[in-house]
């Protein structure tokens, strides 16, 4: 069983930055894939990125080249490092874990959910 809660939301002006935390429990994190999906109100919910165990990663082209994901496994926690914010990047982030150690992008892929976070940028 693996137990994941985000931290690092909030609101934040257009071309902004934040970072997102996942702590999570268990002592098998490093094997886990790893992902962050997001989900805007009234949208469904849509794959950001995700990192597996070998720290190979993989992004969603609406966040290429704005957010950096990375993973501590020392400290069992993943980051979502958001740069350039902008208003559709507004939704609740949540993070997900697999024992699989292929990048997978759907949801139901994923075993465990964290809450989430709520991430609110303005313009």
């Amino acid at each position: 069983q693996v137990q994941l809660v985000e931290s690092g939301g909030g609101l934040v002006q257009a071309g902004g930055s934040l970072r997102l935390s996942c702590a999570a429990s268990g002592r098998t994190f490093s094997s886990y894939t790893m992902a962050w999906f997001r989900q805007a109100p009234g949208k469904e919910r849509e794959f950001v990125s995700a990192i597996n165990w070998s720290a190979h990663t993989y992004y969603a082209d609406s966040v290429k080249g704005r957010f950096t994901i990375s993973r501590d496994n020392a400290k069992n926690t993943l980051y979502l490092l958001m740069n350039t914010l902008k208003p559709e990047d507004t939704a609740v982030y949540s993070c997900a874990a697999a024992a699989y150690g292929m990048i997978r992008t759907r949801s139901q892929d994923y075993n465990y959910w964290g809450q989430g976070t709520q991430v609110t940028v303005s313009s």
